[in-house]
């Protein structure tokens, strides 16, 4: 972005809070070999090399002593000149460290200002930025090496690809409307609407991909739901591999729901466990069941749990009948160790069914495969880069901006205008077309230090 403008020299402790080996103080602003001369009485680092020294107070008291790194920018993470103190990793230690440098002129950074500010110096796109929190966020080992090809590009490129062709093509479109008598025929000639076909289906794949990318981000949230005594605690249980939730006989045991994480071949799976759906005078299991339906509501998909020794009855008819209708489910039926049948899974009424038991763990791999099946993920990390909502809304912009460039190719004002805004949308995602109140929304959410 190249922003004109002199900010303030900024610091921050860049490691986790608490008692460590090595505690990092992150600065970055401009000129800052006098402020390293300052707190290290006189020393001048050596540019990307590290200096061993203490670090002194303003009364020249030694406060630490370690490692001293200078990076001049523009060739620095900010593109600014960055300081490195590596000191022992006491809190005590750090915040004292932390106070000398703001009594040298540093002021304490925002959440996310550090990689703010190298988006703001075009060190990074705003999509690479986004994905340095990912990676630090990530819940799996799958989702962290897709978060690190995000941070080197592989998301960008792609945009960036897809926006150099829409270019391609409103040049093309732009030049015919000086020449109205010939524009149609013109475009026809140059192929313009082979070239926006191709270039919708290449979005379609890219739009698959971030799909896959956002599910590995956010996880999937799934709730439990049936009657008391149905095995939803067993089956949180057997899912996450521990005993996670309270299993008795008693109805009525789950009270509240129980939330835990897992994750399913990389992909992070939010499991809801929650009170059984009966009619109760219990004021406390009402509350249970009254949480019950709001984790449904705000679920990704439904596990619909029956004792397979009873069916379908009338009270888990009525349980179905309340499901949201365009909420995903699953049929389970639990207990099958009971009944002598063979897990497996079938079709009923267009909804999965998986017949297993939470007790012994027959079916429970087959209800995580059709768990990934039902979110669409494919299994496959290769080449999947993280995503977020936003990527996604603004991808599904674009894609209905250029299926109506295309319905109204003909009308070539209306053409241009919807490539153009094609080209808006899916430049946001980059950053290079952002509004400024979307910027502080993104990095406001980062760590301290980064």
């Amino acid at each position: 972005m190249n922003l004109s403008y002199t900010p303030a020299t900024i610091c921050a402790i860049a490691t986790a809070p608490g008692r460590g080996g090595v505690g990092v103080i992150r600065v970055s602003g401009k000129d800052l070999l006098p402020f390293a001369q300052a707190i290290s009485q006189g020393k001048t680092p050596k540019p990307r090399y590290a200096t061993y020294t203490d670090f002194y107070d303003a009364q020249g008291q030694a406060i630490d002593n370690g490692l001293l790194l200078f990076f001049p920018g523009p060739n620095s993470f900010t593109g600014e000149d960055v300081l490195e103190l590596q000191g022992h990793g006491g809190p005590v230690v750090m915040k004292m460290l932390l106070a000398r440098c703001v009594e040298l002129g540093a002021r304490l950074a925002e959440p996310g200002e550090f990689t703010k500010r190298a988006f703001l110096n075009d060190k990074l796109d705003l999509a690479q930025a986004e994905s340095v929190a990912d990676l630090i966020d990530a819940s799996s080992e799958t989702a962290a090496r897709s978060a690190l090809k995000s941070l080197k590009g592989a998301f960008s490129r792609q945009v960036h690809g897809l926006v150099d062709e829409l270019i391609n093509l409103r040049m093309l479109v732009e030049a015919t409307l000086d020449f109205p008598e010939e524009e149609i025929d013109f475009l026809k000639q140059a192929d313009a609407i082979g070239r926006l076909r191709r270039l919708r289906a290449t979005l379609v794949d890219v739009q698959a991909t971030a799909k896959q990318g956002a599910i590995l981000r956010e996880g999937m949230h799934v709730v439990l739901v049936g009657q008391p005594n149905v095995g939803k605690s067993s089956l949180m249980n057997a899912l996450a591999g521990d005993d996670i939730a309270i299993v008795t006989d008693i109805a009525g045991t789950t009270r509240d729901t129980v939330r835990e994480e897992i994750v399913i071949d990389g992909v992070p799976v939010h499991i809801i466990d929650t009170a059984g759906l009966r009619e109760t005078d219990d004021v406390v299991e009402k509350i249970g069941i009254e949480r019950t339906w709001q984790a449904v509501e705000r679920a990704d998909l439904a596990l619909v749990l029956t004792d397979s020794r009873h069916g379908l009855t009338e009270e888990v008819q009525a349980i179905l009948a309340r499901i949201p209708a365009g909420l995903p489910r699953v049929h389970v039926f639990n207990k099958v160790d009971l009944t002598e049948e063979p897990a497996g899974i079938a079709d009923e009424d267009g909804h999965p069914l998986v017949r297993l038991s939470a007790k012994t763990h027959q079916g429970v791999d087959l209800l995580k495969a059709k768990l990934l099946e039902m979110i669409g993920f494919s299994g496959a990390d290769e080449g999947v880069f993280l995503a977020r909502q936003r990527h996604l809304d603004a991808i599904a912009r674009a894609a209905d901006h250029l299926e109506q460039a295309e319905a109204d190719w003909e009308q070539v004002e209306i053409f241009a205008e919807e490539l153009r805004m094609a080209q808006n949308a899916l430049s946001e995602i980059t950053g290079a077309f952002s509004a400024d109140d979307l910027l502080g929304v993104i990095f406001s959410r980062f760590c301290i230090g980064k």
